[in-house]
């Protein structure tokens, strides 16, 4: 049974000492240009937590809608539902809009059939999905995902793909999965740790490695590994 009022994302402002602060870097750089290039009209957002990013959207309240599967800590939900089985109209939105969502259903096919079904003919699909992250929300963590892999499900399921991103190249990834290592020490009896632990604390390393990160991966950017991707498909006019 997946837990209420789960703690989620709130905004788009994150610290640069957050522990998450390469991850979610890249992220968010992605996630906005994709909306304000590619977003349009009536948005539903699939899994959408608090809403971190309808500020991004150029539309009204009215014309956002939220979906998820449990409330979210801000009980921000507008329709209580699963990816797999959207309850709302054929063909009634312009944009569908899920990000970090699809890893934790049990089915992507399922999903990308019903953001198909809602979509308008010609409507963009914005879509965010790990390829390189820790297991989290366990027992409801299932996939990862390859470029290769979305473009085989847009492929089975009646989109085209416009553009697919990585979010970040091998430094950020390297970077972030070695700050989450060191802070998932951080909670451990251990004298060494304690002094890990006021380094990273007292001389805030963390923002100077999170600063260090970001200038590597732009400077010997590899996107063989990534963080994430971001894909913008399109839904075909003729099913």
């Amino acid at each position: 049974m997946r837990e209420e009022n789960i703690r989620r994302l709130s905004n788009t402002t994150i610290p640069k000492n957050a522990v998450d602060y390469i991850v979610l870097y890249f992220l968010i750089r992605d996630i906005k240009y994709s909306t304000s290039t590619y977003a349009r009209g009536r948005i539903l957002d699939v899994g959408c937590g608090n809403k971190p990013y309808e500020s991004l959207f150029n539309t009204t309240k009215e014309n956002y809608i939220g979906c998820d599967v449990v409330q979210s800590s801000e009980n921000k939900v507008d329709v209580l539902c699963k990816a797999t089985a959207i309850s709302l109209e054929n063909d009634s939105f312009d944009t569908v809009f899920s990000t970090q969502v699809m890893e934790h259903v049990d089915n992507s096919d399922a999903m990308m059939k019903e953001c198909n079904r809602v979509l308008k003919p010609g409507g963009t699909f914005i879509l965010s999905v790990p390829l390189c992250w820790e297991l989290h929300e366990e027992p409801y963590d299932f996939f990862r995902f390859t470029k290769y892999g979305l473009k085989e499900l847009c492929d089975r399921n009646n989109f085209e793909v416009v553009e697919i991103m990585p979010n970040g190249g091998k430094w950020a990834a390297i970077f972030q999965m070695n700050i989450n290592m060191i802070y998932s020490t951080f909670g451990k009896k251990n004298f060494f740790v304690k002094i890990l632990k006021g380094l990273f604390i007292n001389l805030r390393l963390t923002a100077l490695i999170n600063r260090i990160a970001i200038r590597m991966d732009k400077k010997f950017y590899d996107p063989v590994l990534t963080l994430n991707y971001v894909l913008v498909a399109k839904k075909k006019s003729v099913t």
